[in-house]
This record gives structure tokens, sequence and C-alpha cells, in this order.
């Protein structure tokens, strides 16, 4: 139940009209989430749950809320425009560069569920939720609520145009530079399979706000291409982890040597959702990168470029060890595999085709986002 209504809740944040609906949809899913991270009832359910429910929460009604407040008060709307809100109320003269910085501050943080550092150690402490509500939170609802959000915030409450020429945009370019690197360097560390998803997570989200923090058109859709891309991935991801984890009871990376050969539809699945998130042509990740790349190329943001560069080889670092040790290091464990039903297959398949599809025909996707954009 409650996972069909955190579904309902991301649909309604995507779909809302005004930043009052977004809080409320924004607040909702955060709540109807928490029994799922807690799911298990043990403490370390209960002490993650409330790390969840504390930043979330916190960030959210301490930053959040009175970002919103103040965006009425400056504008007696809050309303979504398409050509910005505060841009077609007040225009370029109307606000101070300081009053754009603080609100920019505000929703940033408030929207916690971007992960950006140091609001981020909600997401790895949701780990101790089932694989399928890990999906959820990475991959469906939780987490592209926040970036999606941000999305709407920049270009339908600020506009673009408002925010090109903030100085506190190259401060949050840098922030989400090291994020991206930081948590990809955490990410190498883990043995945790989970765990380090949930890091790899966190480093992918900052891709879609350094591409947002472009603020061009271009970089807008790039941003939105590669929340996509990103879902389809990771949604991969965790099912062959929750796979890996239903047949053999492993969790652990060290212990997978040789189960690729045993599991060979959920290890060919999970080497093309590890391989999108690298940015390997003829999956759906090569494209929103090449677009940010080349967005970023546009505005001559080469800090950006360089950030993609050295997160793409640390992505390499720590997922191609994982295919090489499922595929071609022998086990030494005489374990018995556990059957998959055909319903667990079928689905990491269909993700499959689906990213690759993303990569033959973006088209589709970019004119939707045209359309709004």
């Amino acid at each position: 139940m409650f996972f069909s209504i955190s579904i309902a809740c991301a649909n309604g944040a995507a779909l809302s009209d005004n930043l009052l609906t977004l809080f409320i949809f924004y607040e909702l899913l955060t709540i109807t989430t928490y029994p799922l991270v807690t799911h298990k009832g043990d403490e370390l359910s209960k002490k993650s749950g409330r790390t969840y429910l504390l930043i979330l929460l916190g960030t959210s009604l301490c930053f959040f809320l009175p970002a919103i407040s103040y965006v009425y008060f400056l504008s007696g709307s809050l309303d979504f425009i398409p050509s910005g809100l505060l841009m077609t109320t007040l225009g370029l003269d109307g606000i101070s560069n300081l009053q754009l910085s603080i609100l920019l501050i505000l929703f940033i943080f408030g929207i916690s569920k971007a992960a950006i550092m140091p609001f981020h150690s909600w997401l790895p402490a949701a780990m101790v939720a089932p694989t399928p509500v890990s999906a959820l939170l990475h991959a469906v609802a939780v987490v592209k609520v926040g970036v999606f959000s941000i999305i709407k915030v920049v270009v339908y409450t600020f506009g673009i145009d408002l925010l090109f020429d903030l100085t506190i945009i190259d401060l949050f370019i840098v922030l989400c530079g090291f994020t991206i690197i930081a948590s990809s360097i955490v990410a190498i560390k883990q043995d945790n399979l989970k765990k380090l998803l949930a890091y790899s997570t966190i480093s992918q989200l900052s891709y879609v706000i350094i591409a947002i923090l472009i603020l061009t058109p271009s970089a807008i859709i790039a941003a939105t291409l590669h929340l996509v891309a990103h879902a389809i991935s990771k949604i991969i991801l965790f099912f062959a982890a929750g796979a890996i984890y239903t047949s053999t009871g492993y969790t652990k990376i060290s212990e997978m040597n040789g189960i690729g050969p045993k599991l060979k539809i959920v290890m060919i699945g999970f080497s093309i959702g590890a391989l999108s998130l690298i940015g390997l042509p003829i999956l759906g990740g090569f494209v929103s990168k090449w677009y940010i790349v080349e967005s970023a190329l546009d505005v001559n943001r080469w800090f950006i470029i360089s950030v993609i560069i050295i997160s793409t080889l640390l992505n390499i670092g720590y997922f191609i060890p994982i295919i090489y040790k499922v595929f071609f290091i022998a086990s030494n464990s005489k374990k018995s595999l556990k059957k998959l039903p055909i319903s667990i297959n079928l689905a990491i398949f269909s993700c499959s085709i689906l990213i690759i599809l993303l990569f033959l025909f973006p088209n589709f996707f970019i004119e939707v986002m045209q359309n709004e954009f």
C-alpha cells in the first residue's frame, strides 16, 4: 500500500502546477516511504529511518518551506510559469543578486532528496530497506522527485535568464563537482553492493544538477535526459542486486566470484546497467552524458567537463571490477544457487532492452522535453 502511495506522490510532484502543491507531495513522499525504509523493524532499520526523516523533513521545513514563503512574499504567487515566475513578475532589475542567491541556497539545500553534500547521508542509511524499496528510493520516486523539483524550480520559478550571471551558480557547480567525485571515491571502497550503488546514486544525481546549473535550454534537456537514463540504469542494477541476494544470499562483492555464468540474464543485465552509467555507446547513459558535455562546451564550462571525465574513470573503477569478478574469476564456493522466478529475469531483461532503446531513439524523449522547456 505504501509503495503504491509513494508512486502516486511522485506523480503528484511531477504534475504539480505550483510550489505549494509540489511541497505537499514532496512531504507526503517522505512520510509514505518511511515505513518502507523501516520495513524490517530491527534496530538498524529504525535508526536509519530516523536519519531518513530527520534529514528529509528537517531540510524541507527549515529551507524549502521558507523559500516558498519568500517567493510568495516577493511575487504574490506560487504558480509555475514557463518563462519563470520571478523573471515574469519582477524582471532582471526587480530582485537583487543577494535575494536570488539566498533563495537558490534555500531551494537547493531544502530539496535534499537530490542528495547534494552535506545533506546526502539519508541515502546510504536507507540501504537497510528491501531491494524493491531501494529501487523505488534510488531510481523511481524519491531521488527523482528531488532532482526533478530542482529542475521545476530553476525553470518555472526563477527562469534560467534570471540566474545566468549569478556568482552563487559557480559555487554550486563546484559543490556538485565535489559531490560527484567524493561519492565516486567512496563507492570504490565499498564491498557491500547496495551501498556501492547508493554512493553511485549520489554521484549521478549531481550530474543532473550540474547540468541544470549550466542554465541553457539544451542543458535543461540534457539534465532531464540523464534523469531518465539514470532511472532505467539504476533500476536494472537494483533488480540485479536483489536477484543476486534472492539466488545466493550474497550481499558483498567479494563473495560474488564466478556467479555470472550461473546467473546469466541477471549479470548481463547488471553489466548493461553499469556500462550505461559509465557512458558506453549503444546505451542510454552515453546519450545523456554526451548532451551534458555538449551543453557545457557551448558555454565553456571546462570544470564540468573535467568532473565528468574524472567521474567516468571512477565509474569504471568501481563497476568493471565487479563485472570481471562475476564472469572471469572462478568461485571456490560449493553453495547451490536458488532458481529465480522467470518474472525476475523478465524484469531485468525488459529494462535492459529499454536502456538500449533510449540510445537508439533518444529523439522521442528530447521532443517531449523541448515542448516543456
